[in-house]
């Protein structure tokens, strides 16, 4: 067996898989804020019961965590010093001397405070040039004063940004050898060793995130670790990472910037699974939950991987799963701004106190609210019967604090609620596909998550996307997403040459150098030679362009000049595909080259149900009055989907009732069950 553990901000997810018979058990509990491993060790133990399961059925354990996200967040991360090399103390802000997007429209808006104040920002005389050739020695002596001076600021984590380090990082470790002389406790981030590439303030950015996150990740696995040791004995732990893989605490620890926004990333993973095995290659994945709407763009049955994202505005340089997320989910809090036009989100109710109908102390008017009013809800069956909803309190919420104010019944402003939710939900898959020029027409839409079965179909026929994915375990997705991850590990360094000038045999070379470094992580870890896959890579560019794109290389040993040749086309042919244009004349030059090291996960067995007849009524609940757009409320069948079989027919409009998650199909919308029990709608107007 595997266990998936993901944490959101409101629920906490939980799928546990039986490799032998395929079977999945799953939970779901509110998250715990103040200490996450609380509501952690609560789930695991619920769904082991649930699966006549104890800890020694299970080989490992995969845990998505929003901890990283949550301290960036709120700015509740350790008290970080940054080292740099003398007169660049002011890199991280100075950045790109860029105004945030927002800035186009908002003349008051600014970019983050820098994560380290300027009086723990010290310069260090030393000085390696843009050959790696080290021109000034490391004043040592100067190290020393900082770091005791650090020491008595008692900072607990010290980031480490030298220029060129990725060229020669000689000082970089000398540095830190004087640290752990001096502040042995201090935890130590080298960006020679984080982010060994070129962009000077990217490379900073990154490893003072990850210096920041490191002794917040530690102490919280610490304590999980503990927790789990005491009541389960020896567990195989291991921790999602932004990239898309999994890894071990240790290497999580060491690489703590690539744990945040690790749970969307295990939705992208489960995301583009499904969208395969429903022959829906090129698809966009939408995760809606309680705090959050996560949107990937999949092509060829692959999320797409960035070698750059953003962080709270932090910039990043490690390789990421590209998920775009905005600030809408069930909780997502209706307001009235100055001028007495309806918002919703960013801000919302989270776990504590919730939305209003939780009972939980909640007294504003949250989507899950509006759901509820709109008779999309079943009151007495939210988590399965695990969580009673109360209308009467949902209603006085929307009524106190945007009815009144409106002049607009419950059911309008309820409505009024979802349309905005929802056009917020449009706008941002519209800049994850149509603004980088993809047709949405030519894509299906995965939806998953607690609230995103209930929006998708509406968002599909809305953006003009024809076809529609539910799959089994919505509500639980991004949890059964970590579970068919692969053990993963990237290895990168700045190697900028001239295609004309190079020679392949020494290319061949320094990608072999990382890959027999990779390889020893893999065996340290004990991944197999059969199970485990190597992968080239390099970013490459025309000369004088400021960006690269990332270009598969064909592992070889003895890398030849026509080997080369097929790189320099294949680069040709992804800039005339990105950029409409190509110039195969100009001068093209690698900039950085990367290894991936990819330990491969079992198989999962996927049950299939044997094909039945187009008739659902064997799963039919009943009818109930249901509001939608275009009737206001109607009579709408409601379906029990775990009754549901191969081949079963849903006609629109109706509604889908599942442990974890509600499915809304909208008028002129058709339901199809496949052989492993996802719904495949057709919307109308789609093509």
């Amino acid at each position: 067996m595997r266990l998936g553990i993901d944490v959101g901000g409101t629920f906490t997810d939980f799928v546990l898989i039986d490799d032998k018979t395929g079977e999945t058990t799953y939970e779901k509990v509110l998250t715990t804020p103040k200490n996450l491993s609380v509501g952690v060790m609560k789930g695991i133990g619920r769904v082991l019961k649930m699966g006549g399961a104890t800890m020694k059925d299970v080989d490992y354990v995969v845990h998505g965590t929003t901890i990283g996200t949550n301290a960036l967040i709120q700015r509740k991360g350790a008290r970080t010093g940054l080292i740099t090399t003398d007169g660049f103390v002011d890199v991280l802000e100075i950045g790109r001397f860029q105004r945030p997007k927002e800035g186009l429209y908002d003349f008051y808006a600014r970019n983050p405070e820098p994560l380290v104040p300027r009086r723990w920002r010290k310069g260090v005389p030393e000085r390696v040039d843009r050959n790696g050739k080290v021109i000034r020695p490391l004043d040592e002596e100067a190290v020393q004063k900082v770091v005791k001076f650090f020491k008595r600021e008692k900072v607990e984590s010290i980031a480490v940004s030298l220029l060129f380090s990725f060229l020669n990082p000689k000082h970089e470790k000398r540095i830190a050898k004087v640290i752990n002389e001096i502040h042995p406790k201090a935890y130590v981030s080298l960006s020679s060793e984080v982010s060994p590439e070129f962009r000077e303030y990217e490379r900073s950015s990154t490893t003072v995130i990850n210096a920041y996150l490191q002794p917040i990740l530690d102490r919280y696995l610490q304590t999980l670790h503990k927790k789990l040791n005491k009541k389960y004995g020896k567990v195989d732990l291991r921790i999602m990472q932004v990239g898309g893989g999994m890894m071990t605490p240790e290497s999580a620890i060491g690489m703590a910037v690539s744990i945040v926004n690790s749970g969307p990333a295990g939705g992208a993973i489960s995301g583009s699974y499904i969208a395969e095995h429903t022959k829906n290659p090129d698809a966009l994945s939408v995760d809606m939950g309680g705090t959050s709407f996560d949107i990937c763009l999949i092509e060829r049955g692959e999320p797409t991987i960035s070698t750059e994202g953003k962080f709270e505005g932090f910039p990043v340089k490690i390789p990421v799963v590209d998920v775009g997320g905005i600030g809408a989910g069930g909780g997502s809090i209706a307001w009235l701004d100055v001028g007495g036009i309806l918002n919703v989100g960013p801000q919302s109710a989270g776990s504590d106190p919730g939305p209003a109908c939780y009972s939980l102390g909640g007294t504003k008017p949250t989507v899950t609210d509006a759901n509820l009013v709109l008779g999309r809800l079943n009151p007495e069956y939210f988590l399965g019967g695990g969580m009673n909803l109360d209308h009467k309190l949902a209603e006085k919420a929307i009524n106190e604090h945007i009815s009144k104010e409106l002049g607009w019944s419950v059911e309008e402003s309820a409505s009024g609620m979802i349309r905005v939710v929802n056009a917020n939900m449009v706008k941002g898959i519209s800049v994850s596909s149509t603004e980088k020029g993809h047709d949405v027409r030519d894509f299906g839409l995965v939806a998953f998550g607690g609230a995103g079965p209930l929006h998708a179909v509406q968002l599909a026929r809305e953006i003009g996307i024809p076809r529609v994915v539910i799959p089994m375990l919505p509500g639980n997705f991004s949890a059964f997403g970590l579970l068919i991850s692969d053990t993963r590990h990237d290895y990168w360094r700045t190697f900028k040459q001239s295609v004309a000038d190079l020679d392949p045999k020494r290319l061949a070379r320094e990608f072999l150098k990382m890959e027999r470094k990779a390889r020893r992580q893999l065996k340290a870890e004990g991944v197999g030679e059969k199970q485990s896959k190597i992968l080239w890579t390099a970013d490459m560019r025309y000369q004088g362009q400021s960006y690269e794109l990332n270009i598969p290389v064909k592992r070889s040993e003895r890398m030849t000049t026509k080997e080369m040749k097929k790189v320099m086309n294949d680069f040709s042919k992804l800039h005339q595909e990105v950029y409409q244009y190509s110039s195969p004349d100009e001068e093209i030059e690698i900039v950085n080259i990367r290894v991936r090291a990819v330990g491969k996960s079992p198989k999962l067995k996927m049950p299939k149900m044997k094909k039945s007849t187009k008739d659902a009524k064997q799963a039919l609940k009943g009818k109930k009055k249901v509001f939608f757009d275009e009737t206001g409320f109607r009579s709408t069948n409601i379906y029990d989907r775990s009754k549901l079989r191969y081949g079963n027919v849903l006609k629109g409009p109706c509604i889908v009732e599942e442990r974890m998650s509600t499915s809304v199909l909208i008028p002129d919308s058709t339901g199809e069950v496949d052989a492993y029990g996802n719904i495949l709608v057709k919307v109308g107007g789609g093509r």
